[in-house]
């Protein structure tokens, strides 16, 4: 019995029984309410109390007084979490936990049966890649969602012209046109998870390489695991082309990998650019040219665009700016 006792949960009463005031006066302490004249000697006094009880706030408690959980949720399409992804999601969660917030990601798969996260954690604001459908919505309303990104008033977001998605492609055709290579094609990830991302990247290449008087790049799947890649590579060598626009970096590794195999030169024979500057791209032999996106940057971008909508201020001002370079490695 005081086993069980012992592994009770310090509340408030707790600590205004052990101090000898109020639990309104433990409350105020704790909570930092502003304009209650409490002496610093009785808070002190709380907040010692507090340390040596363990006393931890009830967050679900909390969130019911003041109305807000301090959870944003973002809401993943059911991609590959890869490099970008990553670093983009550490630098959005790294900014929000400096104001407060945590940051919990979900991926509601087509297949899957589980109930949506924004039922059970009471988000202070469910985010998005996409515009949500309209019963996603109605759920979130109805479980007291009061701010959703993008917001269901507001026309659809769409990936086609986006900054983040075809700043590099172009980076990629000109870097390639700049070394003198004018037959180019595009190395595409086969996952269909990410097939409108894929499309656009090569759409955006396309443009470029339009802009450039270039003739229209043939867009191929190229994977590791799959044996045609080799056959890939000779076709396009056998049509001339010398340039090789890659979907990402692990792309970019499967096709450089196929050509040595069928004993094509990198980059005597084929040059190949990837996208992202993952850490594969500088340790894998030979090295990879890639595209460096400021992924952080985009990260931090979003994290102010959630704050500024939990403050009930507009999304940051201006268009988003897109810092993105061409790393020059062996593969080019």
């Amino acid at each position: 019995m005081a086993r069980r006792a012992s592994q009770r949960r310090t509340t408030a009463a707790d600590i205004a029984n052990e101090v000898g005031v109020s639990r309104a006066t433990v409350g105020f302490v704790l909570n930092e309410t502003p304009g209650q004249k409490i002496s610093e000697a009785t808070r002190s006094r709380v907040l010692d109390a507090a340390v040596r009880l363990g006393y931890r706030p009830h967050r679900a408690a909390q969130a019911l007084a003041s109305g807000q959980s301090r959870i944003i949720l973002f809401v993943l399409p059911d991609w590959p979490v890869d490099y970008s992804m990553r670093r983009y999601l550490e630098e959005a969660s790294l900014l929000l936990d400096e104001a407060g917030y945590s940051l919990v990601t979900s991926t509601p798969h087509p297949s899957g049966q589980a109930h949506p996260l924004w039922e059970s954690l009471n988000p202070d604001v469910v985010v998005g890649f996409s515009s949500f459908g309209p019963e996603d919505v109605a759920s979130m309303r109805a479980n007291g969602v009061g701010r959703i990104i993008p917001s269901p008033e507001e026309e659809p977001a769409s990936f086609r012209g986006s900054p983040a998605l075809t700043t590099g492609p172009r980076l990629q055709v000109e870097h390639l046109h700049g070394l003198g290579h004018r037959s180019l094609a595009f190395a595409a990830a086969p996952d269909p998870r990410i097939a409108a991302i894929v499309a656009e990247r090569a759409r955006a290449a396309q443009e470029a390489a339009r802009r450039l008087g270039l003739e229209p790049l043939e867009v191929r799947p190229v994977a590791h695991d799959d044996e045609r890649a080799g056959s890939v590579i000779a076709q396009w060598r056998a049509t001339g082309v010398t340039g090789i626009v890659a979907y990402n970096d692990d792309t970019a590794a499967a096709t450089v990998s196929a050509a040595i195999r069928a004993g094509v030169s990198v980059p005597g024979d084929l040059a190949v650019v990837g996208h992202d500057d993952s850490p594969l791209a500088a340790v894998f032999l030979p090295s990879i040219s890639s595209v460096r996106l400021d992924t952080a940057g985009l990260g931090r971008y979003l994290a102010q665009w959630v704050l500024d909508e939990v403050g009930g201020l507009s999304r940051p001002h201006g268009h988003l700016d897109v810092d993105a370079t061409v790393v020059r490695r062996e593969s080019t």
